[in-house]
C-alpha cells in the first residue's frame, strides 16, 4: 500500500511478473501504475506490503540489483548541458559488459544528435535516449514507463522490435503504457489497475475472451437509445454506448442481427458509420473494468 495524505494510490496491488516475459501494466491516468513501478525500481517506499524484485528487496538490496535491473522513467532525468552522446557514454561506463554505444545509438534513431545537447533534444529524441540509457547496461529486467510516448509512428515500430528482442534473449520486461495496441502487441501478460487495485490479469487473449465473444460496433450521433435498439434484437443482446458516438452490441452476431441493427438506425434516421464485426478488444474490456477510457500522456513528439 502507498499513500500521499488523504490519496490511496496503491491499495492491496499484487501482481507477479515472469521471467523473461512482457508484462504490460494499462490503467487510466492516477489509476497508480508509475507509483507501482517506482515501489518496484525501489525509488519510493510501500507504506506496507512486501516488494521483490528479482527476489530481493528493492530497496534493502538496491546496490546488488542495480546493475541488474534497467529503469526508464517517463519524466526522464537527464542533464539538460551534457550532449546525448557524452550520457550514453557515462552510463556505459558504469557497467561491467555494456552494450554498444554506437550500435545502440544507430539502431534508435538518435546517433546523428550525439552532439546535440540534452536540452536541444526533441521529446521523441530524448524518450529514444532514455529507452537507450536503460538498456545499455544488459540489465535481465527492466521497467519501461510509457516507453514510446511522443515518438512517431517509425521510432515506435523500432522500439517494439527492440522489445520483443529483449523477450527474446531472455530480458524480462515490465512496461506500462497508453496505447492499448501496443500493450496487445507486446505483451504476453497484462495487469489492468484501476484506483491503486489491480482489477484484472491475464494473457491479452484470455482477458479478450474467445473467437465466440464477438461484438459489432458502429459510430453515430451521441445519445442514442440504447435500451430501444436492444429490445429490437434478440433477448440477452447488450447494446451500450461506452465512448460517446460509438456504440457496442455484444451478442449472436449474424447477419440476421446486423440487417435488424441497420434497419434500426434507418428508422430513427441514424446513418450507421464504421460498422465493425470482430473480437471483444482489450479497449472494451479496459472500459468495461474501469468506466474511463485510456486517456493519452501529453504529446512529446519529435
Amino acid at each position: 500500500m502507498k499513500r500521499y495524505g488523504p490519496t490511496t494510490a496503491a491499495a492491496r496491488l499484487s501482481f507477479a511478473v515472469e521471467r523473461g516475459s512482457v508484462t504490460g501494466i494499462l490503467g487510466p491516468n492516477g489509476a497508480g501504475k508509475t507509483t507501482a513501478i517506482e515501489i518496484c525500481e525501489g525509488f519510493r517506499r510501500p507504506d506496507s506490503g512486501m516488494v521483490r524484485v528479482l527476489g530481493s528487496d528493492p530497496i534493502a538490496d538496491r546496490r546488488r540489483l542495480r546493475p541488474r535491473v534497467g529503469v526508464m522513467l517517463q519524466g526522464g532525468g537527464g542533464y539538460p548541458g551534457a550532449r546525448a552522446g557524452e550520457l550514453l557514454a557515462h552510463a556505459a561506463r558504469l557497467y561491467a559488459h555494456p552494450l554498444s554505444t554506437a550500435d545502440l545509438a544507430d539502431r534508435l534513431g538518435i546517433d546523428r544528435r550525439s552532439r546535440t545537447p540534452y536540452r536541444r533534444l526533441s521529446g521523441g529524441e530524448r524518450q529514444r535516449l532514455h529507452l537507450a540509457l536503460a538498456l545499455v547496461g544488459r540489465p535481465e529486467l527492466v521497467f519501461l514507463d510509457e516507453p514510446t510516448a511522443g515518438m512517431d509512428a517509425h521510432a515506435r515500430r523500432v522500439a517494439w522490435d527492440l522489445i520483443n528482442e529483449l523477450r527474446d534473449s531472455g530480458v524480462t520486461v515490465v512496461l506500462t503504457t497508453h496505447l492499448i495496441e501496443e500493450a496487445e502487441r507486446l505483451s504476453d501478460h497484462i495487469v489492468i489497475i484501476d484506483r491503486g487495485r489491480a482489477v484484472a490479469a491475464g494473457a491479452p487473449e484470455e482477458l479478450t475472451g474467445t473467437t465466440a465473444d464477438r461484438v459489432l460496433t458502429f459510430r453515430g450521433p451521441a445519445g442514442l437509445d440504447v435500451t430501444a435498439l436492444a429490445a429490437a434484437l434478440e433477448p440477452g443482446t447488450i447494446v451500450d454506448e461506452p465512448v460517446r458516438g460509438t456504440y457496442r452490441v455484444q451478442g449472436d452476431i449474424e447477419p440476421a442481427l446486423l440487417a435488424t441493427v441497420t434497419a434500426w438506425c434507418a428508422s430513427n434516421g441514424v446513418l450507421a458509420d464504421r460498422i465493425t464485426t470482430g473480437r471483444r478488444s482489450l479497449e472494451d474490456v479496459f472500459l468495461d473494468l474501469t468506466g474511463r477510457e485510456l486517456a493519452s500522456p501529453p504529446s512529446r513528439a519529435g
